[in-house]
């Protein structure tokens, strides 16, 4: 399953109706494999690419001032004969294995001032088989609008696919 909503806001000022600067989007992942094998997949950004072709690259950095992990992400998405590229500082925040959670969020060093992207993944065991839930949040404008969103839903399906098979080869 992938939902994606896009956030909306009326600006005061004009009066105008405008879409604010923002995408969500959720994939539930069904799969029979442990949840400590599927954590490996999803707790470490350098992973992502052998499974989400949306993240063509995520190499590691330094890291932060705080110890956690950091990776320079370059996604990419091919929209008919465009493409679009973006680069991210990403560094993980949250890292509880005993509770199947991760979180990333955008962490440039450049002084700037920039729009929040943060991925979280939740896993459970239910039933003999993991759960894996991802939520995905971009707070700016350049990557929303319904043509993305539907590219970014065609690449969860392809991922989850080769995720499971990732995951279920290496339990």
């Amino acid at each position: 399953m992938v939902e994606s909503a896009r956030q909306r806001d009326s600006c005061a000022a004009s009066g105008e109706s405008a879409i604010l600067a923002g995408m969500d989007v959720h994939a539930v992942l069904d799969a029979d494999c442990a949840a400590d094998t599927l954590f490996r997949f999803v707790d470490d950004l350098a992973r992502y690419p052998s499974w989400v072709d949306l993240v063509h690259r995520a190499d590691p950095l330094p890291p932060a001032d705080d110890g956690n992990p950091q990776w320079d992400v370059e996604l990419r998405a091919r929209v008919g004969p465009f493409a679009r590229s973006k680069r991210l500082r990403m560094r993980r925040t949250v890292h509880d294995q005993a509770v199947g959670r991760v979180v990333f969020e955008r962490a440039e060093v450049d002084g700037r001032r920039h729009s929040p992207w943060v991925l979280s993944a939740d896993l459970g065991e239910y039933g003999g088989r993991t759960r894996l839930e991802m939520h995905l949040h971009y707070g700016g404008g350049l990557w929303t609008g319904g043509v993305l969103e539907k590219v970014l839903a065609e690449q969860i399906s392809a991922g989850r696919e080769r995720l499971v098979q990732l995951a279920t080869a290496a339990d």
